[in-house]
């Protein structure tokens, strides 16, 4: 089975043209190595995916028939992604959402003066 189309079946891309465009954009490894789309994979490979910066370690374990339901994607993949990655992507989320909330729009004058003053108060103590 053609990388991309078992991408697709195992539901890591919404759709099959999006796997592709990662396979061509060099997101797709398998046994270490860049592959084009259509290369096949085989049951034991290893397909490491960057998505959403993450990089996804997956192990083949069957060759889906077609495109599964999520129940089932199990039985044809075992993730092997260390949770680390997972965490590293909630901090960086907080770390984004720590200064201004989505959808706040830029800042006023007043939120800059607000800062002007909190740094020259915090130049003061020092």
């Amino acid at each position: 089975m053609r990388v991309d189309k078992y991408l697709w079946c195992i539901r890591l891309f919404k759709t099959r043209s999006q796997a592709t465009r990662a396979c061509k954009k060099g997101h797709v490894k398998v046994l270490e190595a860049s592959v084009k789309p259509s290369r096949d994979v085989f049951p034991g490979d290893t397909v490491e995916v960057r998505k959403n910066q993450i990089n996804y370690q997956i192990e083949i374990l069957d060759l889906p028939p077609s495109r599964v339901g999520a129940k089932w994607v199990d039985r044809y993949r075992k993730d092997n992604t260390p949770d680390e990655a997972f965490e590293q992507q909630e901090l960086l989320k907080e770390a984004q959402d720590y200064y201004r909330k989505k959808g706040t729009g830029r800042p006023t004058k007043k939120d800059r003066r607000d800062l002007e003053d909190f740094a020259d108060s915090q130049s003061d103590e020092d």
